[in-house]
């Protein structure tokens, strides 16, 4: 395989992240990273933030921003993404009246046309970053898979977050290959664990959500766990992926910059 181009979600290392975006960037860069995904900009102006890139030679590979920033100011959002040179913003998470099964879910798909339509119109791609409550059957098919049938491929891409499709019981790397040319961004994301009614999230922004981690299940840097890693690089390869990123929502028993270099080194080692 060709050398593959790998990013960091700094949401992953979000307590350093908030005492200094640059020194994390720095280290990051240091370690081979070639990108980073966004997850909020820490008070940072896009001046500063593409100061912080060139300095590293790190590029805005993509960005998290939630459903509500997206519905307060869209037009603000897509100007200060166009700013950082980031062409991909992804929906990180839904809120659970607006999930598959749900009587928002309707009113989510309509949202997302019109999002999609004023980011293609403007150069960026907009994404779907899933979780495992998509995986609920919508009309015979599940709630993910729906959603993307409903909408075109312009307007709307994904963001396949492999640990989660494998938490919710569904092959990664057939899921990955399913969308094939529609998947510019690929999460990298391992494991260890079964799946239990405790849905082991840390949810971006959301402070109040946050679930309790079962002792049967635990997030592990890319490649420590549960995860097919080279049959999921060489999935991603085949269905065209632009950017794998490197996403570890917790990281308990070492630091979150150790487990990122953990991480990257079975990918070079895998590719």
């Amino acid at each position: 395989m060709s050398k593959l181009k790998v990013a960091y979600q700094l949401y992953s290392a979000r307590d350093d992240v908030e005492k200094g975006m640059l020194p994390v960037l720095k280290k990051l860069a240091k370690m081979g990273y070639d990108g980073v995904e966004f997850a909020g900009f820490f008070g940072h102006s896009a001046k500063e933030i593409n100061e912080m890139l060139a300095e590293t030679k790190l590029k805005a590979a993509s960005s998290h921003v939630p459903v509500a920033e997206m519905k307060k100011d869209l037009d603000g959002v897509i100007a200060f993404h166009k700013k950082i040179g980031c062409k991909h913003i992804a929906v990180p998470y839904l809120e659970e009246a607006y999930r598959p099964g749900q009587p928002g879910f309707a009113d989510m798909i309509r949202f997302l046309f019109e999002a999609g339509r004023k980011c293609c119109r403007q150069g960026i791609k907009l994404l779907y970053h899933n979780h495992d409550f998509e995986f609920v059957k919508v009309s015979g098919m599940y709630g993910l898979d729906f959603m993307y049938a409903s909408l075109p491929e312009k307007y709307l891409q994904t963001e396949i977050d492999t640990c989660w499709v494998k938490y919710a019981g569904v092959d990664p790397v057939s899921y990955v290959k399913q969308y094939k040319g529609r998947a510019p961004v690929l999460h990298l994301k391992d494991y260890n664990g079964v799946h239990s009614d405790t849905a082991p999230y840390a949810l971006i922004g959301l402070d109040d959500t946050q679930a309790s981690t079962e002792s049967t299940f635990a997030f592990r840097p890319f490649g420590h766990g549960v995860q097919d890693v080279k049959a999921l690089l060489k999935a991603g390869q085949e269905a065209k992926v632009q950017w794998f990123v490197v996403e570890q929502d917790e990281s308990k028993d070492m630091p979150a910059l150790k487990a990122a270099e953990l991480s990257l080194r079975s990918i070079r080692e895998n590719s």
